[in-house]
């Protein structure tokens, strides 16, 4: 079936190109000159003709022309710019290397009239960062962090300092599809949520998708966060890494046979634990991770490549409490050009997630965690200089350990206990369209159809009519109790779901600087983050879709309004968006999440909505750069009664989402003010993030005990804070190998001291109820030396 559908895809392709006459495709490979790496998102520009493409993925470039002579300008920003004249008269192919701009004596200015390609493109809600803008941006710990750095972006936002994962316009962190090099990532952070698990060395490109999404992401419903690791130096061997005051890094690349055959090892580890073991305190805070590729060019139609990653955070309390958690991934790809129109990628891919916990006073040891095996196929098809085609297929096949328990040591008394392991397979096919149909206006359009199975398990509670029940005489929700236990066999299939997924987009071009966008894109989600908390912690469980749980639903909109002027150097992006989920989880009051085999006896299907307005003002070049984000937005979910007696969650009401920020301000900005000096700075302020305070207490045998409103109902205080940044390269690194930096850092200059949270204790002295703020970060100052050689 497979091969039927390429080999039509192929004939397709083919039909539709004879029908344009004495035209003829140039095509490439786009690459850095010092290091031989592919290059993502170069512009080839043919301002003859107004038109041009950029490159994809793995630096491949596909364009078709009339016959005829003109002048290429390849434009990408860092690297000095070329202009290449051609002449057109049967399929050429031209590979373009080049040169990083403070490399290049003989830069070439392409002219003001070339257009930008971007304005006419109908991707919208996209936001690109490189790994240099990311190491200048000023952090916490002097660590340079990718996730950190999205926050600073439109619609994007956290559960506050120290909270792991990113919320995109009013969505959980569970809705973020985050992948590296194709990988699916489960858990974003190290150590709670203080440092991402992206070492900026190894990251070569990041995109952040938050709607308009194209067809060929899937399973996620708020955003997609795409990276994709560095290939390795084929040329010479290369290193460069970093030592700060809470961890380091290091990077090796080189060739294994030059120009052909490359590697990539990077290695980053934590190490501020060692400084309490001087003090005598027995706990440990610390991760490492792993970040590994290899690139094999077998001749100009074919690439192979092997990327992995491996990451651990171990949190101990003494060796009473030990907690230890991680990521791990490994993939397989094959590049192949079957022509110059026709490129395909193939990719193998593993991925697992890793939970466990050793309870030493206890005497038992638990595990969870995910595993996937996912085959994807994608096709690249440049039909023509006006339509391109991008379709393929996906599958993942997932098996999930809620988690086990067993004895650490002969005398614990714990009896091993597992709970019940989940399989599912996910299947998925796509085709999508990017089609000029004027010189103004471009569409994209295109459908992904996507199939979720869930399979047999060991145990599956059978219910009378729900798994839970609403007892109307306390008026309140509660667990239902099984009538009967079955034990479906694996093959079986206990219940599927089939979506049709469209995804639609347009750009119209009022002028060579100024375009106007809209998109609408349906989005399905069969994987839950089982997390009453508003940020995930590891030892939240993912479930699959099945008997008792739809999948999430999404329908978002979105319009914009994109402007450059000055030649480039300014830029505004403002955006609109509605979106809706239906089928989003809520919880009764007073679920238990933890270790539960029984899940659906705590949880009931609801809606949820956000919407809102992001504007995005860039300086784009210059000594001084940088932008200025704010966000206007709303985030409300509900779950109404399921009859005219009950009374739902919250009574049926829209309630505030802990993800809810109704205001987001965030400045970034660096300064140039020589090559030795650099400096940058950041400001944030977001709205308080909605929480419940008690409104009233009783005692109930001599303990006071809380009561609570409505959900959601209150705030935390608003949060802000600035940070600053110097970046010191001495002079004497431009006259040897060696390269020094020296990076200073403030975090929080004015010390805000930001409330994580909120709780309500008595004071023994008065006997009053007060109120006591937690803050996790004052003002940090910090120092990183970072070399390369």
């Amino acid at each position: 079936m497979i091969q039927r559908f390429i080999v039509f895809m192929f004939f397709v392709s083919i039909s539709v190109s004879l029908s344009a006459q004495q035209k003829y495709t140039l095509s490439g490979t786009v690459t850095d000159a010092s290091s031989n790496e592919t290059l993502i998102g170069v512009n080839i520009l043919i301002p003859q003709l107004n038109t041009g493409t950029v490159s994809n993925e793995y630096g491949f470039y596909s364009i078709t022309l009339p016959e005829g002579t003109y002048e290429v300008s390849i434009r990408y920003l860092g690297f000095a710019n070329v202009d290449q004249t051609i002449t057109l008269t049967n399929n050429q192919k031209l590979n373009i290397e080049l040169y990083e701009s403070v490399e290049s004596l003989d830069e070439v200015v392409i002219k003001e009239d070339v257009e930008e390609l971007s304005l006419g493109k109908p991707q919208m809600s996209v936001n690109s960062l490189t790994a240099e803008t990311i190491k200048q941006i000023p952090v916490v710990l002097g660590e340079a962090d990718v996730i950190k750095s999205i926050l600073l972006l439109p619609g994007v936002t956290s559960g506050g300092e120290g909270a792991s994962g990113f919320n995109v316009r009013g969505g959980s962190a569970d809705q973020n599809l985050i992948l590296l090099d194709e990988a699916i990532i489960f858990n974003s952070s190290h150590l709670f949520g203080f440092f991402s698990v992206f070492n900026p060395d190894a990251i070569k490109d990041i995109k952040l998708y938050k709607g308009g999404i194209p067809a060929r992401y899937g399973g996620r419903v708020s955003s997609v966060l795409d990276i994709y690791q560095r290939e390795g130096n084929s040329k010479e061997l290369k290193v460069e890494g970093g030592i700060g005051a809470v961890a380091s890094r290091l990077l090796v690349e080189g060739p294994i046979i030059k120009d052909k055959f490359s590697y990539l090892f990077g290695g980053r580890a934590s190490y501020a634990h060692l400084f309490l073991k001087l003090t005598d305190n027995d706990n440990t805070a610390y991760f490492y991770d792993l970040n590994t590729k290899l690139k094999y060019k077998a001749n100009e139609n074919n690439n192979l490549y092997l990327s992995g990653y491996f990451g651990r955070d171990v949190f101990a309390i003494s060796e009473s409490f030990v907690n230890v958690y991680g990521n791990s991934t490994l993939n397989l790809r094959w590049n192949h050009l079957f022509s110059d129109k026709l490129f395909s990628n193939l990719s193998l891919i593993y991925s697992d997630y890793y939970y466990g916990l050793e309870l030493d006073f206890v005497g038992f040891q638990w595990n969870s965690g995910i595993r996937n095996i996912n085959l994807k196929y994608d096709f690249k098809n440049y039909v023509s200089d006006n339509f391109q085609l991008n379709y393929g297929i996906n599958n993942i096949y997932y098996r999930f350990n809620p988690g086990e328990i067993e004895p650490n040591r002969d005398d614990s008394g714990i009896v091993a206990e597992e709970l019940t392991k989940k399989f599912a397979n996910e299947f998925s096919g796509y085709i999508e369209a990017e089609h000029g149909i004027t010189d103004d206006l471009t569409l994209s359009y295109g459908v992904r159809l996507s199939h979720f199975a869930r399979f047999g398990q060991d145990k599956l509670n059978v219910y009378a009519n729900s798994p839970v029940e609403f007892n109307e005489e306390i008026q309140i929700y509660e667990e239902a109790e099984p009538i009967d236990v079955i034990q479906p066999e694996r093959s079986e299939v206990l219940k599927d779901f089939f979506n049709i997924e469209p995804r639609v987009a347009l750009a119209y071009r009022l002028n060579d600087k100024t375009s106007i966008k809209a998109s609408f894109n349906r989005m399905a989600q069969y994987l839950h983050l089982l997390s009453n908390t508003a940020s995930p912690t590891p030892l939240d469980v993912w479930t699959p879709s099945g008997p008792f749980i739809e999948p999430q639903l999404l329908n978002q909109y979105a319009v914009g309004y994109f402007k450059k002027w000055k030649n480039n150097t300014f830029s505004l992006e403002a955006e609109a968006f509605y979106k809706t989920v239906d089928n989003r989880i809520d919880y009764i009051n007073g679920a238990d999440l933890i270790a539960n085999d029984d899940i659906e006896q705590v949880i009931l299907n609801g809606e949820a909505r956000a919407y809102g307005v992001e504007l995005l003002f860039r300086k784009n070049e210059g000594r001084f750069k940088g932008w200025l984000a704010y966000t206007l937005s709303r985030s409300e979910q509900r779950t109404p009664g399921r009859t005219a007696t009950e009374p739902g969650i919250n009574n049926g009401e829209w309630y505030n989402t802990p993800f809810d920020k109704t205001h987001d301000i965030s400045i970034n900005a660096s300064y140039d003010l020589s090559k030795k000096w650099t400096f940058g700075a950041n400001f944030l302020f977001q709205t308080g993030q909605p929480t419940n305070y008690p409104t009233g207490q009783y005692v109930y045998q001599g303990l006071t005990i809380p009561t609570f409103g409505l959900r959601n109902a209150e705030r935390l205080p608003s949060y802000h804070r600035m940070d600053l940044s110097a970046t010191l390269n001495p002079r004497k690194n431009e006259s040897r190998n060696w390269k020094g930096q020296w990076v200073f850092s403030i975090y929080n200059v004015y010390n805000r001291m930001n409330a994580a949270s909120i709780r309500f204790e008595e004071n023994t002295d008065t006997g009053r109820n007060e109120a006591i703020r937690t803050s996790i970060f004052g003002i940090v100052p910090s120092v990183t030396y970072n070399f390369k050689f």
